[in-house]
């Protein structure tokens, strides 16, 4: 528990817009985690490549590669097809929206404006998952080396 800023837990939050990626940095802040920015599709997919997360917040409505299809991409990668996004769009959204976001794979779907206090209950669900899931990996890692020195002390 040193609480290293590199050793936070990060969540990636896209948006093309500026006062959106502020009001996300706001609502998000009191969150015990680091934050990625990143405005546009293209940006998120060079941004999941270079590190982890344990979250995506991801607008629907971008120019170029619009949510959904930076979406697809994520899970269609192995190294990312695990992260949980959390899809943003705006509360004038066509009603296929989340039907076609959960149909990709998105986990969530917040319409904005979105109740600050619900969307950070949403992240901390996944950031706690996270952590869990990090700390089974870390035991299971620990069990494997311990089966191999005992393998080892037997010659064998």
């Amino acid at each position: 528990m040193s609480g290293v800023a590199s050793e936070k837990t990060a969540i990636l939050i896209v948006d093309d817009m500026e006062e959106n990626l502020i009001a996300l940095e706001a609502v998000l802040g009191p969150l015990d985690l680091r934050l990625v920015r990143a405005h546009s599709g293209e940006e998120a997919l060079k941004a999941m490549l270079r590190q982890d997360f344990a979250a995506v917040l991801l607008d629907v409505l971008m120019p170029g590669m619009d949510g959904f299809e930076t979406a697809a991409n994520i899970k269609r990668l192995d190294q990312t097809k695990d992260v949980p996004i959390i899809l943003l769009t705006g509360d004038d959204a066509d009603s296929d929206y989340a039907y076609r976001g959960y149909a990709i794979g998105a986990a969530d779907f917040v319409t904005k404006p979105f109740d600050p206090w619900l969307l950070r209950t949403k992240v901390n669900v996944f950031l706690d998952l996270h952590r869990k899931n990090r700390r089974l990996a870390d035991r299971v890692a620990e069990l494997e080396r311990t089966v191999q020195s005992l393998r080892g002390d037997r010659g064998g």
